[in-house]
């Protein structure tokens, strides 16, 4: 895509992002995501086929750029425990930081078809091969268990946090996502070692 195509991908795609986390999936139309995005209904047509496909491009896009910056930052880490604690230290700052992100990520993604599901699950499926990545790491330098289930124990890592960020959601954001990070890698350590 071009400079400004990408420019325009990108003001849909954050149009759509505010949109869907104030009024749900279903309740968002595709001319609201265009008047809060400035342009004509028409030219969401242009970058998107359908409502569905605005949601999926802005999984692949947020999800890419979020396993993007974990590759990054564990890069700079030295071990597996390391690796684990910046993953989460990301993820949780990152959604507590994009509150819109939050909501639709934890909330429209369990309200979404079965055809919806599946193909964001592909977005989802670079983060879970990076805890995969990790847990081997640690295993390999006996910092986790050699026993360690590791197809069941990435889920179960991963479906921790998110249910930490469901929580604070539901919760009405009354404290700190980002404070949770020591007590949540804390409790997945004493499992994994």
């Amino acid at each position: 895509m071009t400079g400004k195509k990408q420019e325009k991908f990108e003001l849909i795609l954050e149009a759509a992002l505010k949109v869907i986390a104030e009024n749900g999936f279903h309740g968002s139309q595709i001319s609201k995501i265009a008047k809060e995005a400035g342009i004509a209904d028409g030219t969401v047509y242009l970058y998107f086929k359908n409502k569905e496909d605005i949601l999926i491009s802005l999984f692949q896009q947020r999800l890419g750029e979020l396993v993007s910056t974990f590759n990054d930052s564990i890069r700079e880490t030295n071990s597996a425990e390391e690796a684990l604690r910046k993953i989460c230290e990301i993820h949780f700052t990152e959604l507590e930081q994009n509150v819109n992100l939050a909501f639709v990520t934890q909330i429209e993604l369990r309200q979404s078809s079965f055809e919806l599901r599946k193909a964001i699950g592909l977005s989802v499926k670079p983060y879970i091969q990076l805890i995969e990545h990790i847990l081997e790491q640690g295993v390999q330098e006996k910092s986790f268990r050699p026993d360690l289930d590791i197809k069941l124990t990435r889920l179960l890592l991963f479906g921790g946090m998110d249910e930490v960020v469901t929580s604070w959601l539901i919760s009405g954001r009354k404290y700190s996502l980002s404070a949770q990070v020591d007590k949540t890698i804390e409790f997945f350590l004493k499992g994994l070692k």
